[in-house]
């Protein structure tokens, strides 16, 4: 009796998988029989941020004169395409597949700027939340805070502040100004000296805040929040022009 029942069993599972396999056949004969009837665009802007939209990454697909529309699904290659859109540093990410309406769907992710790099003789940039540097656009402008400083060049030549630790160093702090509310609202400026010393300009108060480096940055906007909330009510908001937070246990005002 138990042997029957097992039999039934592995019939049952013999079966699934006949059935899973020949429908990944007809989906490849499917695929590979239909024609493209549209190129349909998914962006993923849940942060809205405006620098590409669904014409920029359409011309991303169509690049180099390639067609797609009315060309049979088997002689688009996806993940060439996909390569390509990625190449674009404003996009984190794509993918590409067809619908059962014939169309392709392109599916992409955008990369979110938290800070912008700012120069005098060269263009701007926008560093996205996970390192990558990539280029302004026309179309849209980001308010975050802006990152000057001859120090801004490596940052540049890097395309990527995750790939020095000095990099990781200033994202983290960039990240923990974006995090906090009062920070966010106060922080309108890092400008960074070629030795990677930092220096802030608050929006409110007029103190210039020699910050140092980047290390140990929780511990020195602790005793920045000190400066403001126990000594310039004190002695004055417009008392002294610049802070130094520089040094492990100060606070030297002048």
């Amino acid at each position: 009796m138990k042997w029957t029942v097992n039999i039934r069993k592995e019939i049952k599972v013999a079966f699934a998988l006949l059935t899973v396999f020949t429908l990944i056949a007809f989906s490849e004969r499917e695929r590979g029989g239909t024609v493209c009837k549209d190129v349909v665009v998914e962006l993923d802007n849940v942060n809205e941020n405006h620098f590409l939209d669904e014409a920029d990454v359409l011309k991303l697909v169509e690049s180099g004169g390639r067609r797609i529309k009315g060309v049979t699904l088997e002689k688009v290659n996806l993940k060439e395409i996909e390569r390509k859109i990625r190449l674009d540093k404003h996009i984190s990410d794509a993918q590409l597949y067809n619908d059962l309406k014939g169309n392709l769907v392109v599916s992409v992710e955008l990369r979110r700027p938290i800070a912008r790099i700012v120069q005098e003789d060269a263009p701007d940039a926008y560093i996205a939340e996970d390192g990558v540097v990539m280029s302004v656009s026309e179309k849209y402008t980001s308010r975050v805070v802006l990152i000057s400083g001859s120090y801004v060049k490596r940052l540049l030549e890097s395309e990527d502040l995750t790939k020095t630790e000095e990099g990781k160093q200033i994202l983290a702090m960039i990240d923990f100004i974006r995090g906090d509310d009062f920070w966010r609202a106060q922080i309108a400026q890092m400008d960074i000296n070629a030795s990677g010393k930092i220096t802030l300009y608050p929006q409110v108060t007029a103190q210039r805040v020699e910050f140092g480096k980047p290390d140990n940055f929780e511990e020195k906007f602790r005793k920045l929040m000190i400066f403001y909330k126990e000594i310039l009510p004190q002695r004055g908001w417009t008392r002294y022009e610049r802070v130094n937070l520089e040094y492990e246990g100060q606070i030297i005002a002048e």
